[in-house]
């Protein structure tokens, strides 16, 4: 979740910069940067980790008088969290800041390279300088230079970029990643990727769209289109029009797992830089270990490894994990599971798996953790920070990391053929695509929501991998409405729970269209059968129900998962929000649990 700023002005430029990057701060980094133009002398600072290391490295810098400077804050896509791989990043005369993926920089860089450009960075956001000031050299307007280097990019971008060739300027283009540009309430001009830097500096804003691009200097805001005027406070600009956090952690989730996915998933198939030097050759299972939201994604994790990975896998609740005598194999693979990194329960899971010397891997959000640091390598999921107590993106970049990683090793062990490794590319896509949150899908749900606020309880309930999703919308209602809810396989219903089926009982019943819908069916009709109220998240309108979430007609059961995940979120919120309860911060509940 990357964050860029900009200034041109009189100011200091500095601290405009590193105040900027401090209001982005909640979207998550791992290393960060400024780049000041003033005088003729362009100075560049890069730091590993928080803010205030990127600040001890300026501390001994000043930049008054008129100039123009850009800042960034970076999670890692392409390339480790390194300085070097750090932007702003730097040709001879220019340096630049990017949100975003370029697909093409591998074509871009290769020919640049033997143009005699030299690249020092692992990442795709080099090939922007390095391609702008090819162009300069032939031409002796920035401008045309810049317009040329944005017609070659493919992909999602936001860029701002300055040069000594037009030292008053800053140039600026934005696909599919937000930027927007503030006119300063005194003076200067202001540049952010999100609303939150903006505030109490400006007062008029313009929101770019898809397809702008341009050069700014101190005097041009003015002939910008659709200038607004800039509203809100800075908590509600972190929560982007918002009420709560968690719904906003809702809606953003198609874009958070593109980032899951960059330099990971391509045409070519699927790589992961940080397991370069592990050996899965001796490998011959897989036990995944973690708690609460993390526990439900690993079991839907063991379903892929499975069935698509062949891996033989099974799942641990790591607050039982240690106190079982576990009979652990030198040839395990022992995968661990946190949003926070800091889970005591697994974290000591973890030290004991390290302490009979099996191989260790973590997947998590947060960087430089406990859990990150323990264990052999680790997948970032590169969620940002969730503020939601409640977790939701954080799960689905658990699952999205989970799926990478068994194509990654089926791909290996040439389980899978490049077609049908293309096959798994489009589906991972067109699921990202199918978690942008439908409008008219939410309004349904929030008018359905009042009619589930009394009863004895939930069933939610789904086979296959849809039993843990049904296990997670389950834990999602129970955390923040504190209703009682629990998740089963529907198979299960006959073997004891369908004892409470009344007309007090609600049951939300998954029934993809892709994956054992005849099976489920005939569950769910056992439980119609028994007066209890059918809520069916399904494709195709099943008769039994009393309410129906339509999803959309998919290919693959994958794709349902996801849609039907972001619909369980949303029941979840809107039925607490009914019951007037503060999502962000459910009664008894922590968002980091460290301690047993």
């Amino acid at each position: 979740m990357c964050g860029i700023v900009g200034y041109i002005g009189n100011n200091e430029k500095k601290s405009i910069l590193l105040n900027g990057l401090k209001e982005l701060e909640y979207r998550g980094y791992d290393s960060a940067g400024i780049s000041v133009l003033s005088q003729g002398a362009l100075h560049t600072f890069k730091a590993v980790g928080k803010l205030v290391n990127l600040e001890r490295k300026c501390e001994g810098f000043a930049s008054m008088g008129f100039g123009v400077g850009i800042g960034h804050t970076r999670w890692a896509t392409h390339g480790k969290p390194t300085e070097v791989n750090a932007h702003p990043h730097l040709g001879e005369l220019s340096n630049v800041v990017h949100n975003g993926i370029i697909e093409n920089y591998q074509s871009i860089k290769e020919s640049l390279q033997k143009a005699g450009h030299h690249f020092i960075s692992q990442t795709d956001t080099e090939v922007i300088v390095h391609l702008f000031e090819s162009y300069l050299e032939k031409s002796e307007n920035p401008f045309e230079a810049f317009k040329r280097t944005i017609a070659d990019l493919k992909g999602a971008y936001a860029i701002l970029l300055i040069t000594k060739k037009d030292p008053d300027k800053i140039f600026y283009a934005k696909n599919g990643s937000p930027l927007i540009i503030g006119k300063g309430e005194r003076e200067g001009i202001f540049f952010a990727s999100s609303d939150a830097p903006l505030i109490g500096l400006v007062k008029e804003v313009c929101y770019l769209e898809d397809g702008n691009l341009g050069v700014m200097d101190i005097h041009s805001f003015d002939m910008l289109h659709n200038i607004k005027k800039l509203s809100g406070d800075k908590l509600s600009a972190q929560k982007d029009g918002f009420t709560f956090f968690m719904e906003k952690e809702i809606y953003e989730q198609h874009k958070v797992l593109l980032e899951t996915m960059m330099g990971r998933v391509s045409e070519d198939g699927f790589s992961f830089e940080e397991l370069s030097e592990f050996d899965f050759r001796s490998v011959a299972s897989i036990t995944l270990c973690a708690c609460g939201t993390s526990y439900h994604a690993a079991i839907a994790g063991s379903y892929l490894l499975e069935r698509i990975a062949k891996m033989k896998t099974k799942v641990e609740i790591a607050s039982e994990f240690r106190y079982k005598d576990p009979i652990l194999q030198p040839n395990e693979l022992f995968i661990v599971i946190s949003q926070s990194g800091e889970t005591a329960d697994t974290l000591e899971a973890l030290k004991l798996a390290k302490s009979k010397n099996l191989q260790t891997l973590s997947i998590c959000n947060v960087d430089n953790s406990s859990i990150v640091r323990e264990s052999d390598a680790c997948l970032l999921t590169r969620a940002g920070i969730e503020k939601g107590v409640a977790s939701t993106k954080a799960f689905a970049t658990q699952v999205m990391v989970l799926w990478i990683f068994s194509c990654y090793l089926a791909q290996n062990k040439k389980l899978l053929s490049k077609l049908e490794c293309k096959q798994q590319v489009q589906i991972m896509l067109n699921a990202v695509r199918l978690t942008e949150v439908d409008k008219k899908m939410h309004e349904h749900i929030k008018r359905l929501a009042r009619r589930y606020l009394h009863g004895h309880g939930f069933f939610f309930i789904g086979r296959d991998i849809f039993y843990p999703l049904a296990l997670e919308g389950a834990l999602k209602l129970k955390e923040i409405s504190y209703l009682h809810a629990e998740g089963y396989p529907s198979g299960e219903m006959k073997h004891g729970p369908i004892a409470l089926a009344d007309t007090g009982l609600f049951c939300v019943a998954l029934m993809p269209k892709n994956l054992l819908y005849e099976k489920i069916k005939s569950n769910v009709e056992e439980l119609s059968a028994r007066d209890a109220m059918i809520c069916a998240l399904s494709a195709e309108y099943y008769e039994g129900c009393d309410d129906w979430i339509k999803i959309s007609e998919s290919q693959s059961y994958m794709e349902e998962f996801f849609e039907m995940m972001v619909a369980l979120q949303v029941f979840a919120l809107e039925v607490a929000l009914r019951l007037g309860n503060d999502v962000d911060m459910p009664r008894n509940l922590a968002k980091s649990v460290t301690v047993e």
